[in-house]
């Protein structure tokens, strides 16, 4: 067990704590009476039952982090990984192969071992909740997509990326990188064309009133929008939400059908609006392009460390090789990971604040105040989360920051 082993488990201890006190944070906010800044959005009622659903996930996320976490522990104390690289050492040699072996166990097991936990939120706590609508038939073929979905994207990528390190040696993060970023500007433009239809079906928004209203606004602000979709999610869950996803002339809207349902067409309008400020405020490239210099970081700094015999030795293996290079080096890097996610989160928060004042100022206020406390109170959101979570955690500021900033610009 050598040092970096010992500065592996620190982290990792430290890291189970630290989101353990934060989630500890989160219970000091509850309270069984109605609190006086929420007593507009959510009455006595539904106020009980979106407390009772926080005690539940959070107790039920106790039990799942202490779960992961003992197993991750397990790995390191029992040398697990060095066991694993063993299997798949024997079955390959070949660095491509065995590596391919090596992540297809481990996030096999992993999946096997979770899935009993994801099969209690869905069916039980979001059936108690009344937000369930995913069939055992739908489970289990949105599980194996899943899987083949990984074997063919992720393997086919992680296969790549050793080759590059195989042929180019010390710049092989460079090559990397452009693959990488090639592949993000990629998906980020076809994935809801390609990937989504996989798993929901996507129409296109009927003619009438709301697909006309949105064309008028969008015609307003000088928004070019000939992607309308509306998606199935009522086919998984009962809860709402609405996104932008692609560039340039493959950008769509996507509306789930339970927002339809849920909400009047000034509110629809108000939430597109938002979606659209987004793409006018240019926050979609800016944060493509912030994601891609993170990747080139973290991948220059990798190739510092990929070959030292240190990285294997701390999980136990002797021979140097890149799969449990990348496996210590993942975790010896993720306090640094989360002081830019904590960075991300900020800067996502301010872009929140930004679309919502664009579409204020370009559309309205007001329906977009009302469209958001819909959301929330269909959602059972929790409106009074601790700011220390909310700080490390939210990517979006809470439901009464945004009214409050709604509110000030009348």
């Amino acid at each position: 067990m050598t040092t970096l082993f010992w500065i592996i488990i620190g982290i990792l201890v430290f890291d189970f704590i630290l989101e353990r006190y934060l989630d500890y944070l989160n219970t000091t906010r509850w309270s069984n009476q109605l609190p006086a800044e929420v007593k507009d959005i959510y009455d006595k009622e539904k106020y009980r039952k979106q407390q009772l659903y926080s005690k539940t996930n959070h107790r039920f996320g106790m039990l799942t982090s202490s779960f992961s976490f003992l197993l991750i522990m397990l790995m390191f104390f029992f040398q697990g990984f060095a066991l694993v690289n063993d299997w798949a050492m024997d079955i390959s040699s070949n660095p491509i192969w065995s590596a391919l072996l090596f992540f297809g166990i481990l996030m096999l097991a992993s999946d096997i071992l979770n899935t009993p936990f994801d099969l209690y939120s869905t069916f039980v706590i979001e059936e108690k909740f009344g937000f369930n609508k995913t069939t055992a038939k739908t489970y289990v073929l949105d599980k194996i997509k899943g899987w083949l979905l990984g074997a063919v994207i992720g393997g086919g990528l992680l296969a790549l990326i050793i080759f590059i390190y195989l042929k180019t040696g010390q710049w092989f993060w460079l090559y990397v990188w452009i693959v990488i970023s090639v592949f993000s500007i990629f998906m980020a433009m076809f994935y809801s064309s390609l990937i989504v239809p996989l798993f929901n079906k996507q129409t296109p928004l009927e003619d009438g009133e709301l697909k006309q209203a949105i064309q008028n606004f969008a015609g307003k602000v000088g928004f070019k929008l000939d992607n309308i979709y509306v998606i199935d999610g009522s086919k998984r869950s009962t809860k709402a939400n609405a996104y932008f996803a692609g560039l340039g002339a493959k950008k769509r809207i996507v509306l789930y059908d339970t927002l339809i349902n849920d909400m009047e067409i000034p509110e629809l309008v108000a939430v597109l609006a938002h979606e659209i400020g987004h793409y006018k405020k240019k926050h979609i490239i800016w944060s493509l392009i912030i994601g891609i210099l993170q990747t080139g970081f973290m991948l220059f700094v990798f190739s510092l460390l990929i070959n030292s015999p240190t990285l294997s030795e701390a999980l136990g293996v002797a021979e140097p090789n890149f799969h449990i290079g990348l496996i210590a080096f993942g975790i010896l890097y993720s306090p640094l990971s989360s002081i830019i996610g904590i960075g991300m989160n900020m800067l996502s928060r301010k872009n929140e604040y930004e679309a919502d004042a664009f579409a204020a100022e370009h559309y309205d206020g007001k329906p977009l105040a009302s469209a958001l406390k819909k959301l929330s109170v269909k959602n059972l959101s929790n409106l009074r989360p601790h700011p220390a979570y909310v700080f490390v955690h939210y990517s979006h500021p809470t439901l009464l920051q945004r009214l409050q900033a709604l509110e000030k610009r009348g």
